[in-house]
């Protein structure tokens, strides 16, 4: 098994569209990144902790590639926003990969690169280019259980029914191969 922790915007949708895709074992919506200790929700939307919301993501890569899984992030998100994804605002919103060690590294900045041509957008932090940061892996937090397999659990919410469907009918189609 492998774990990769990413954040692209609100972890609803990361989570949904992961959950979509075989050979994926396991993912769990968190907080990483910040600097406040056991920091939950209310805080985190503050902005003040510094945390992302992320997910980490436990995958079989003999069932699944690990750059299907990073290819998989950068078409469920768009990696030009600086600090949001639509709606959601805030640097708890931002485009991150948190590697665990060198090899992650080297696999998330390839796959950086992979997204510049996909969205034919250079690598930087001008307006219209990958804005995607590679930050070290700090402490993950858990999320509280009703954000855990939240589109699952919320199907005809509306925030579920506008955003995250679009994102997970996105990827099941990008990588129909793949799809649970």
């Amino acid at each position: 098994m492998q774990t990769f922790v990413l954040a692209g915007g609100c972890f609803w949708c990361l989570d949904a569209a992961y959950r979509a895709l075989q050979g994926v074992e396991s993912v769990v919506s968190g907080y990483t990144g910040g600097t406040t200790p056991d920091p939950d929700y209310e805080l985190v939307c503050t902005g003040a902790t510094g945390h992302a919301e992320a997910v980490k993501i436990t995958f079989d890569p003999e069932r699944i590639p690990a750059d299907v899984i990073l290819d998989a992030f950068f078409t469920m998100h768009d990696p030009r926003q600086l600090n949001h994804q639509g709606a959601d605002r805030g640097t708890q919103y931002r485009s991150a990969m948190f590697p665990a060690d060198d090899a992650q590294r080297e696999l998330f900045e390839a796959a950086r690169t992979r997204a510049s041509d996909i969205w034919d957008a250079p690598i930087g932090d001008a307006e219209g280019t990958i804005v995607t940061t590679i930050e070290p892996l700090g402490v993950f937090y858990d999320a509280e259980d009703y954000h855990q397999d939240f589109f699952a659990k919320n199907p005809t919410q509306g925030y579920c029914l506008a955003v995250a469907a679009p994102k997970v009918n996105k990827v099941r189609a990008r990588f129909a191969q793949f799809a649970a």
